[in-house]
């Protein structure tokens, strides 16, 4: 894994393909290797921090490219290194020019992450900042967009300081009776440490309960489109992409596996499952088809039944049961083919998957069931599955410390009891200790070169 060395490290900053290009350049001796193959009014070396420089990046003689070279100084730059970002056009061969006369001139190509990891060491960012760098580069929506620029720039984190700041002081108070064994003096009263215990344990609860919006947000909103077979599943998924992804037959049981195809509705990704019929039958592979279906039932967030408005509901319909936290759409489809008289049921949504008839009613529907109104007004929420794990960590340790108060457990035993909360929420942001290698290479072995 990346270590904290001074080298000057180089990379591009922005994909190939453009019109202009960004090359980066950070470390101790990013402004002397800068100047061995930049030429402007003036060295680098002696211009202040953020201004703006035109020159040209020589090769010997020859000219490569006309630039800009913008300078940023330490402590004041996004490593908390000297850096300087040269402003090029966007031609691969102009790139890997510039490239390689950077590393001739002292620098060396950047590992993947190795800028974030270096504004972490310095400071700059914590640790789950950090991970919100990649998933803002890596967000397609608005909401996934908003969920990560929000913890970039501090999102819980503060809230998480907060929370270890107050047992930090519990446990502060609590060794303090230490000093006066022989006096018997309680210096942490222990209703009012109780009530503190409880209330960070209700504030654990909320972070970790908003887990499953963040996740559905970052990884898409599973929805699983069901019904019995022909009902028009498949032609329904091809609607809601705008294109031909599933097969459709008039052959009852086309769809033997479940099909699984992302699409951005409202600002919100969705992942729609189009699964199998569901229907008795003796074919071993259709059976197999319908155990996934289930499965994909189980593991949505939101389920679409889907009913052939020509034939209603009625005993041939699926069932399957929903836990309290997914949400039901029924959906009645070939409402355009519908008995004269047939009447909607009340909350139900009609369509017409062949014709399109309807759908900007499912699709407000859809994006209805996913709240992100407390995203929007910056509530903090948890998307990494890493974070959630550790506030999983905290609350089980805070639980066995509140049962120690109930055991009357003596201030050092119940100080000990404390401190691995502290230290779950402390591996959340990386603040208080230097995150051990093992969790940095996996977290910044995501992340792009340049980043």
């Amino acid at each position: 894994m990346m270590t904290a060395d001074h080298d000057t490290i180089v990379a591009p900053a922005t994909a190939p393909g453009g019109a202009i290009a960004i090359v980066r350049v950070s470390g101790e001796e990013a402004l002397a290797v800068c100047d061995r193959i930049f030429r402007g009014k003036q060295p680098l070396a002696r211009a202040d921090a953020y201004t703006v420089h035109y020159g040209r990046v020589m090769d010997g003689e020859r000219v490569v490219d006309d630039v800009l070279a913008t300078v940023f100084r330490a402590p004041h730059s996004y490593t908390g290194e000297d850096s300087v970002e040269i402003s090029c056009h966007g031609s691969s061969y102009i790139v890997s020019e510039i490239l390689r006369l950077l590393i001739a001139a002292g620098g060396r190509m950047a590992q993947p992450g190795e800028y974030t990891i270096r504004a972490y060491l310095a400071g700059k960012l914590d640790l789950s900042q950090a991970e919100a760098v990649a998933d803002l580069i890596a967000s397609s929506t608005r909401a996934a967009h908003t969920l990560a620029s929000t913890q970039m720039r501090g999102g819980y984190s503060d809230e998480l300081e907060s929370l270890r700041d107050k047992l930090l002081n519990l446990t502060s108070l609590l060794e303090l009776e230490l000093d006066f064994s022989e006096e018997d003096v309680e210096f942490a009263d222990r209703r009012a440490l109780r009530e503190t215990m409880e209330q960070i344990g209700r504030e654990i609860d909320r972070l970790r309960s908003s887990f499953a919006l963040g996740n559905a947000i970052k990884e898409g909103v599973a929805v699983a489109i069901v019904g019995a077979p022909n009902v028009g599943k498949s032609t329904l998924l091809n609607r809601l992409l705008n294109e031909e992804r599933a097969m459709v037959s008039e052959i009852a049981g086309t769809t033997r596996d479940v099909i699984e195809e992302r699409a951005n509705i409202g600002g919100v990704l969705f992942r729609f499952l189009d699964t199998a019929g569901i229907r008795s039958t003796g074919d071993r592979l259709e059976q197999m088809g319908i155990e996934r279906t289930m499965e994909s039932i189980r593991r949505a967030q939101i389920v679409v039944r889907l009913i052939d408005a020509q034939i209603g509901a009625g005993g041939s319909e699926p069932d399957f049961e929903l836990r309290p936290e997914q949400k039901l759409l029924t959906v009645y489809n070939k409402i355009d083919a519908a008995t004269e008289g047939f009447q909607l049921p009340e909350g139900a949504i009609g369509i017409s998957a062949k014709r399109g008839d309807g759908m900007d009613e499912l699709c407000r529907a859809l994006r209805e069931a996913v709240d992100t109104e407390g995203l929007y007004h910056g509530d903090p929420v948890v998307s990494n599955g890493r974070h959630y794990e550790a506030l999983t960590a905290a609350r089980e340790a805070l639980g066995r410390a509140l049962e120690g108060m109930d055991q009357g457990l003596p201030a050092d035993l119940l100080s000990e009891e404390i401190r691995p909360v502290i230290r779950h929420l402390g591996e959340i942001t990386g603040r208080g200790a230097i995150a051990p290698d093992e969790v940095l290479g996996n977290i910044f072995s995501k992340f792009c070169i340049g980043k």
